[in-house]
């Protein structure tokens, strides 16, 4: 079955991810109608995919010919389109680049689950090639994870200074949210507790340049638990462009029962144990943009109702403000998700 696709925002990554999927993918998802702020780019991309332009988000939930709408950023409008798809019945895929806060997502999830609706938040390092070998490794080879170490170091933009702007610290936000929920991906749980780190370049300044959060997993007493240490940070102006490109660590490395595991994003995956390092570079899998758009047109043609990623995301915001909490009081804090 092919869905009808309505397409809102273009994103970041609408070149290297989103565009190259749609036409490799055009005999399941058809693009019939485009809307962006800016006219222009949605013109352009409606002349890509032969689609037609819209002049706002409701008039094209309105068409009869869309059956499902790719939200790809959020731009003045927020999570209004959203909210508009739950109106009209038309199922949601959400992109990354959507600001979700604490307050929205729940918001969305409210709504999503009075509509009906079939909906996807966009989490990428879930379908990334080298994530999928890892989770296969796990269950076969590796055995269950351990520890986990996971970092992400943040370049600051030429406007960023010490201050701390709020477009660092959302880009802060999102990528510790998304890390989050990615080792628990991984582990195959949500954390039961997290605890907080920040550190501050300047003792007045706004907000952490430097982040650490510890999250335990299966920390029930029934066994041995596992521990995740998951970090991000913008410590290095943008002045200093090849120190921030210096030696990466790896995205995330995951010390199991039987082995340990480093992943690079998206293709890149080495491994050991007792018989030794072994290599995959997964360049010949479907790309993220494609298993994403897959399971989204699965969830949509399926005649069960699926909402994918919702209920984790919500749960790592919750797992992240937690920790911000654990900041200030100074030890752990249990979650409830």
């Amino acid at each position: 079955m092919k869905l009808r696709i309505g397409l809102i925002g273009q994103g970041k990554d609408w070149n290297s991810r989103y565009k190259p999927s749609l036409r490799l993918m055009q005999d399941r998802l058809e693009v019939r109608s485009v809307y962006s702020a800016v006219s222009a780019l949605a013109e352009s991309i409606a002349h890509d995919f032969n689609a037609h332009r819209s002049e706002g988000y409701r008039e094209m939930l309105s068409r009869p010919d869309i059956d499902a709408v790719l939200v790809l950023e959020s731009e003045w409008y927020g999570i209004a389109p959203i909210m508009a798809a739950c109106d009209f019945g038309k199922s949601v895929f959400c992109g990354a680049e959507v600001d979700l806060s604490p307050t929205t997502a729940f918001m969305v999830k409210q709504r999503v689950d009075q509509s009906g609706i079939a909906f996807m938040t966009e989490l990428p390092r879930r379908f990334a090639p080298a994530t999928l070998r890892l989770k296969e490794l796990i269950a076969t080879r590796l055995g269950r994870p351990k520890l986990l170490f996971c970092h992400r170091r943040l370049q600051r933009e030429d406007g960023d200074t010490n201050r701390c702007p709020r477009s660092l610290t959302a880009r802060a936000d999102r990528e510790l949210v998304e890390l989050i929920d990615w080792c628990g991906y991984i582990v195959g749980e949500n954390p039961t507790w997290v605890q907080g780190i920040g550190h501050k370049t300047e003792p007045d300044s706004l907000c952490h340049d430097y982040q650490v959060l510890s999250l335990g997993f299966f920390d029930r007493g029934d066994g041995p638990a596992t521990l995740a240490q998951v970090s991000c940070g913008a410590y290095m102006p943008s002045t200093w462009p090849e120190a921030i490109t210096f030696r990466p660590p790896a995205a995330v490395q995951v010390c199991c029962e039987k082995g340990v595991a480093f992943v690079d994003l998206p293709t890149t995956l080495v491994w050991f144990d007792a018989a030794g390092r072994h290599q995959e570079t997964l360049d010949q899998e479907l790309s993220i943009g494609q298993q994403q758009f897959t399971q989204f047109h699965r969830a949509v043609t399926s005649l069960l109702r699926t909402v994918s990623g919702l209920e984790n995301l919500t749960c790592a915001i919750h797992a992240l403000e937690q920790a911000k909490e654990s900041m200030l009081i100074g030890r752990r804090v249990q979650l409830d998700c």
